[in-house]
C-alpha cells in the first residue's frame, strides 16, 4: 500500500482544534486535537448533558509509561475549535488508558479509565471519577473494579431493566511472563446499583474477542461486534435477554488486524462502524507484543492460565491503515457499504512518537449527533487524536 498521509513529525504543528473543512470532500471537515504530549492514543467521543462534544484519550510519551495519563477536550456547542485539553489523571506510577465517557440515568457523567504497571496489562484495574454538574468537573479518582487484568475501551450501555452494562476484556497472564494477548477473553460487568455494586459475567468461547462493543437492536436483543487478537476478521454475538448473556462470538465479514473497532446504530437503525480494513493476510511483518519497547518486571505478571492451555498467539503487527467507515443496513449481519477515511501503510511494528517511527491511524470512535452528523475520533500516528465530521449525505 502507498503511503500518502503527512510525515509524522509535520502533526504537531497541526494540532490547532481549528476545524476545516475538507478540501476533496464534500460534506467533510477535520481537525487534529490540541494535546501537549508527544503520544496521543485511544480516543473516545460522548455528548454531555449541555450538549458539548466531549473527546477523551491518553497521552505521555509511549503507551505503558508512567507518564501516561488520560486527557480530555471539549467542542462547545456551534464552536469551530476543540478546547485545550485538561489533565484528567496523573498517578506517576502507572500507565493509565482506555478512557471513556458515560451519562448516567441519575444525571451524573462517570470517566473511566484502566490503571496498569508498564506492560503489565493482567494487573490492570479500572478507576473512575465521577461529576455531578454535566462534565464541568468531577470527584476524586476511585476503584470500580479491582480485579486484576480487567480492561475497558467501549461504552456502558443501559438495557431496559435499568442495568448497566459496562463490556470489558480480560487480560489474562500465562504462567507469570509478561503479558502478551495470547488468552485474553470478553466479559460483561452488570450494575443493577446504579454502579454501586457490579457482578462479571463471561461471554462464553471468547479467547481472543476483546474490546466487546454492545449496542442495542430494541427490546431485548442486543449485538455486539469485537477485536480479534488472532488478526482474521471482526467477530460479533448476540444477547436476546438484555445483555445478560451472550452467544459465542462469530466471525463477520468485515477484517480485523488486532486492532480496536467501534460501531453506533444510527437514527435509521443502520450501524456505522469504523475500523481497520486489513487482517494479518496483507502483511507478514510482525512484533512480539504490543510492549515491546517498555521495560516491566515480568515477575509481576499474574499467573492465571498455563501457557500449556492457550493454543495460538496473539498477531502484533499488522498494519493499521486504512481507517474505514462500513454500513449495515440488516442489523449486522453484513457491512456492505464503505468508505476510507485515511490511507498510508499503517506501519505499527514501533509504538515510537518521539522519533516519529508510527504511521497507524487506529482506535476509531463514533457517535451521531442529533442533526444526524457522524463525529469519529482516531489516532493519527500516535502523534495526535484525529477529529472528523461526516454530513449525512456524505456517508456511504
Amino acid at each position: 500500500m502507498r503511503f500518502t498521509g503527512l510525515p509524522p513529525e509535520a502533526v504537531p504543528a497541526l494540532m490547532t482544534g481549528a476545524i476545516t473543512a475538507h478540501p476533496a470532500v464534500e460534506g467533510r471537515a477535520d481537525t487534529y486535537l490540541p494535546s501537549p504530549c508527544i503520544q496521543n492514543h485511544a480516543a473516545n467521543l460522548a455528548f454531555l448533558p449541555d450538549g458539548a462534544l466531549t473527546c477523551v484519550w491518553f497521552g505521555g510519551t509511549m503507551e505503558g509509561m508512567g507518564d501516561i495519563s488520560i486527557y480530555m477536550s471539549r467542542l462547545a456547542p456551534g464552536s469551530e475549535r476543540w478546547s485545550e485539553p485538561e489533565k484528567m489523571s496523573d498517578d506517576p506510577e502507572k500507565s493509565e488508558q482506555n478512557p471513556l465517557i458515560f451519562n448516567a440515568p441519575d444525571g451524573k457523567t462517570w470517566l473511566l479509565f484502566t490503571s496498569q504497571t508498564s506492560g503489565n496489562q493482567d494487573g490492570s484495574v479500572v478507576k473512575c471519577r465521577i461529576s455531578d454538574d454535566g462534565g464541568r468537573t468531577f470527584g476524586p479518582v476511585r476503584i470500580l473494579c479491582d480485579s486484576p487484568g480487567t480492561f475497558v475501551r467501549q461504552q456502558i450501555v443501559v438495557n431496559d431493566r435499568g442495568e448497566w452494562l459496562l463490556p470489558i476484556f480480560r487480560c489474562v497472564g500465562l504462567d507469570g511472563r509478561r503479558w502478551s494477548g495470547d488468552a485474553d477473553t470478553a466479559a460483561v460487568l452488570i450494575s443493577r446499583d446504579g454502579g454501586a455494586s457490579w457482578q462479571m459475567n463471561d461471554v462464553p468461547d471468547s479467547i481472543g474477542a476483546v474490546h466487546m462493543n454492545i449496542l442495542p437492536l430494541g427490546g431485548g436483543e442486543m449485538i455486539a461486534f469485537y477485536r480479534n487478537r488472532f488478526a482474521e476478521t471482526v467477530l460479533s454475538s448476540r444477547s436476546n435477554d438484555g445483555g445478560r448473556t451472550w452467544s459465542a462470538p462469530e466471525p463477520t465479514d468485515l477484517p480485523n488486524n488486532n486492532s480496536s473497532i467501534q460501531a453506533t446504530v444510527l437514527d435509521d437503525g443502520a450501524i456505522a462502524m469504523v475500523y481497520n480494513h486489513s487482517n494479518a493476510a496483507v502483511s507478514d511483518a510482525r512484533r512480539q507484543s504490543l510492549y515491546d519497547e517498555i521495560e516491566g518486571d515480568e515477575a509481576g505478571a499474574t499467573a492465571t492460565v498455563p501457557a500449556s492451555d492457550v493454543g495460538r498467539k496473539a498477531v502484533w503487527g499488522v498494519p493499521r491503515a486504512p481507517l474505514s467507515l462500513a454500513i449495515s443496513r440488516n442489523g449486522g449481519k453484513s457491512f456492505p457499504h464503505r468508505m476510507d477515511l485515511d490511507t498510508g501503510d499503517g506501519f505499527c511494528l514501533s509504538n515510537n512518537s518521539k522519533d516519529s517511527l508510527n504511521r497507524e491511524f487506529s482506535y476509531p470512535s463514533v457517535v451521531q449527533g442529533g442533526d444526524g452528523t457522524l463525529h469519529i475520533a482516531y489516532t493519527y500516528y500516535r502523534r495526535a487524536i484525529k477529529y472528523v465530521r461526516l454530513a449525512p449525505q456524505s456517508l456511504p
